[in-house]
């Protein structure tokens, strides 16, 4: 006895055309779309795949002479009927988890569009203080005039290059027994699976169910936020017939500041000061991310030796969510000493009555002691390996008239 449960399922009698099928299909897809009908889940996937076997040729000739055990045959999944078995594993085992119907192909529940991403580039001020920026981007929206449906009802039709699957298969030939398949958008349909005839395709989207659409989002950098850092703006992503939109996600980019740099909720910074400033004391001020002006001082009689590393407590980076939390502001202090002849010698004696005494160093006496100067080093030269007296050898060995070769050795006689 024949299989007609595929037939029963959409209406039809086993002599249906594929028109018949797809108005068959499309009145009931509208009935118990789920959503209209959230409670007619199974049944809309029971419709689906009948209209996806049966308006294929090839599956719906394996339907006819071996009904739903052919289609398991044929790698569709499990048969037997329609209860616990259909409404799950068939459709996973014979799409791969996709449901293929007119419009393209459709997951279990609404796919979801891709996220977009925007870098906002912020100052450290920015960061510091918060701010709201206007951003303008363009995306696309679901065609108001057409509802998504790219022309008047009924106007879309199968794509017929592809056979409403929305890519292509090709063979090629690689070698004797090795073929390559390859896979590919179709370049009819553009992946849709469907079609619009140009005399009906709608005149606001030009049959590409969606239009571009300028939005203003406004951006509120809170206080302590970082580089990187994402603030998402849910369901503002390009929209798509039957997705979800994605997200638009602004990516936080932080400039380079002239002064501060940024280590977690902690600001550093580096200072020159003098020697004098170093040994006797020193004010100076610091214009803060938010406007004030930063008193720093250093009591007299505190030395700051090279590269000696400070801390004012409580004036670093708010924290986010918690601003009225701060880390701190790190300063590490580079000293400039003075050039050489900056005072005379009598100056020298009476700087050096102030200073803690030199160490008392024995000088030793003898033929073999010798007395040498420092000179200052030129680091764009190298060190070298070479020096004076080296070179004194080889003008030596050029006066003798073997400078041209240096190893050149006497013949022995």
């Amino acid at each position: 006895m024949a299989d007609n449960k595929l037939y029963e399922l959409l209406g039809v009698s086993r002599n249906a055309t594929e028109t018949d099928l797809k108005k068959a299909y499309r009145k009931l897809a509208k009935e118990f779309h789920p959503d209209k009908n959230p409670d007619a889940g199974e049944k809309f996937k029971e419709i689906s795949f009948a209209y996806e076997v049966l308006s294929n040729p090839d599956k719906r000739e394996i339907y006819d002479r071996h009904g739903l055990d052919g289609i398991k045959e044929g790698g569709a999944g499990p048969g037997g009927g329609f209860g616990g078995g259909f409404g799950g594993s068939m459709f996973e085992d014979l799409f791969g988890g996709f449901f293929g119907f007119p419009g393209g192909q459709v997951q279990r529940g609404k796919r979801r569009g891709e996220d977009t991403l925007h870098p906002l580039r912020v100052s450290l001020e920015d960061l510091y203080n918060g701010r709201t920026s206007k951003l303008q981007l363009s995306k696309t929206v679901i065609c108001k005039k057409c509802n998504g449906m790219g022309g008047k009802s009924g106007a879309s039709m199968r794509c017929k290059k592809c056979n409403g699957r929305g890519v292509q298969v090709q063979l090629r030939q690689l070698g004797p027994g090795m073929v390559q398949q390859l896979q590919s958008i179709c370049s009819e349909c553009h992946g849709e699976g469907e079609v619009i005839r140009e005399k009906d395709r709608c005149a606001e989207c030009k049959g590409k169910k969606v239009c571009n659409e300028t939005k203003i989002l406004e951006v509120h950098v809170d206080k302590g936020m970082r580089d990187g850092q994402k603030i998402p703006f849910r369901g503002e992503g390009d929209q798509q017939p039957g997705m979800e939109a994605g997200d638009v996600i602004i990516v936080l980019q932080q400039k380079e500041h002239d002064v501060f740099t940024r280590k977690d909720a902690d600001l550093v910074m580096e200072h020159n000061i003098s020697l004098t400033e170093a040994l006797c004391g020193f004010k100076f001020i610091v214009k803060h991310l938010d406007g004030r002006e930063l008193v720093i001082q250093n009591q007299p009689g505190e030395v700051i030796i090279p590269d000696k590393l400070k801390m004012v407590e409580g004036e670093g980076m708010p924290r986010h969510r918690n601003p009225f939390e701060k880390g701190n502001l790190y300063i590490k202090f580079i000293i400039n000493f003075p050039d050489n002849n900056f005072a005379s010698e009598d100056q020298l004696k009476v700087l050096e009555t102030l200073l803690p005494p030199r160490p008392r160093t024995e000088i030793p006496t003898g033929e073999n002691v010798e007395e040498v100067n420092l000179v200052d080093f030129d680091g764009s030269k190298g060190f070298s390996s070479h020096g004076a007296r080296s070179e004194a050898y080889h003008d030596d060995d050029d006066e003798d008239g073997h400078g041209g070769n240096p190893r050149m050795q006497c013949q022995h006689q």
